[in-house]
C-alpha cells in the first residue's frame, strides 16, 4: 500500500512538474508541483498559495482532479489493478463502481448547474463542476472557484457529497462509499422481508455476503454520524458568533458537515474564499471537535468516554 501511494503521488510529483517546465503552466515549480501533489493524493487540500488552486492553469487544474479522484480509490485495490492487474476484479468491485457512478453524475450536475445559471460556460462549466464535485467528495477541499456564490442544485449537491466520501481503505473522510452501498442493500433487504417475511435474503457487497456484525457496526456508524451533524449543526446555531457567517441555519449545518467530513471549506462566508475566523470561540471548539470526531470516524471516541470501557 505504501509502495501504491509513494508512486501516485511520484508520478503526479512528475506531471505538475512537466506541466511547469512545459511552460504550460508557468507557475508551476518544481516546490508548487510537489506541494500540490501530496495534498492531492493525501487528499488534504492545503496550498502553498492562499488562493488554493484558482490559480493554476486548467490543465493543471485536470491533472488534480485526477489525482484527488485516483487518490479516492481503495489503496489495496489500485494495488490489485496496476501491480497484478486485476481488471476484472476492480470490474466487479461495486463500491468502485459506485464511487464512479457518483463522481460522474455529480460532475454533470454541478457543470449543468453553472451552464443554467450562466456562472461559468462551456469547457469552463464543465472543469469547474468536476473540479469540485471530486474535490467535496473526496474531501480534500481544493477550489477553482468560489462555489459559495453558486446556484441552489450545485449547493445542495455538494453538501451531499460532503457526506458521501470516497472509498473505503484511502485517505478519505466523511462516511465512505462502501457504508452507503451496505445501508441502500440493508433498507431495500428489509423492505424486501416486510412483503415476504421467511425469505432468507443476505445482504451482498460484491458478491460476498455481510455479516451481522458488520452490518451492525455499518448502522452503528450512520447513526451517530447523524446525530453527531444534527448536534454539531445545533450548537453552532446556539452560538452567535456562528451568524456572522451570513447564512443562518444552512451555514450552521454546511460548516459541520464540511468539519465533520473533513472537507475543509464550507458555504457563504466561510466556503472557498473565507475562513472560519469570524466564527466565535464556542463555534470553532464545536468545529474542532468535529473535526476530531470525522477523522476518528467517531466510534473509537465514543467507547473510549463510556463507562463500560472503563470498568472493563
Amino acid at each position: 500500500m505504501w509502495k501504491v501511494y509513494l508512486a501516485v503521488t511520484a508520478a503526479g510529483v512528475l506531471v505538475l512538474a512537466a506541466l511547469g517546465w512545459s511552460g504550460l503552466d508557468r507557475r508551476m515549480g518544481l516546490f508548487d508541483a510537489f506541494s500540490y501533489a501530496t495534498s492531492a493524493v493525501s487528499l488534504g487540500g492545503f496550498a502553498p498559495h492562499d488562493d488554493s488552486a484558482r490559480g493554476l492553469a486548467p490543465v493543471t487544474q485536470w491533472v488534480l482532479c485526477g489525482l484527488m479522484a485516483v487518490a479516492g480509490v481503495n489503496l489495496l485495490r489500485l494495488y490489485r489493478l496496476a501491480a497484478l492487474r486485476q481488471v476484472r476484479a476492480a470490474a466487479r468491485d461495486e463500491e468502485l463502481r459506485l464511487y464512479a457512478v457518483l463522481l460522474v453524475v455529480s460532475s454533470c450536475v454541478v457543470a449543468a448547474e453553472l451552464w443554467a445559471s450562466g456562472a461559468a460556460g462551456g469547457p469552463d462549466g464543465l472543469r469547474h463542476g468536476a473540479f469540485q464535485a471530486v474535490s467535496v467528495m473526496t474531501t480534500t477541499g481544493f477550489a477553482t472557484a468560489d462555489w459559495a456564490e453558486w446556484g441552489t442544485v450545485a449547493t445542495l449537491t455538494l453538501l451531499g457529497l460532503m457526506s458521501v466520501g470516497a472509498c473505503a481503505g484511502s485517505a478519505s473522510g466523511s462516511v465512505k462509499v462502501v457504508r452507503h452501498l451496505v445501508l441502500f442493500r440493508f433498507t431495500r433487504r428489509e423492505l424486501e422481508q416486510a412483503v415476504h417475511p421467511d425469505a432468507v435474503l443476505p445482504v451482498r457487497v460484491s458478491g460476498r455476503v455481510v455479516g451481522a456484525q458488520a452490518l451492525r457496526s455499518v448502522l452503528l456508524f450512520a447513526l451517530l454520524y447523524v446525530l453527531t451533524l444534527a448536534l454539531g449543526t445545533f450548537g453552532l446555531t446556539l452560538d452567535a458568533g456562528a451568524e456572522t457567517g451570513g447564512g443562518g441555519v444552512f451555514t450552521a449545518l454546511g460548516a459541520a458537515a464540511a468539519c465533520l467530513g473533513n472537507v475543509g471549506p464550507a458555504f457563504g462566508e466561510l466556503g472557498p474564499s473565507g475562513s472560519y475566523a469570524p466564527l466565535g470561540q464556542a463555534s470553532k471548539a464545536i468545529l474542532g471537535a468535529l473535526m476530531l470526531l470525522g477523522r476518528i470516524e467517531i466510534v473509537p471516541l465514543a467507547v473510549l468516554l463510556g463507562r463500560g470501557y472503563w470498568r472493563a
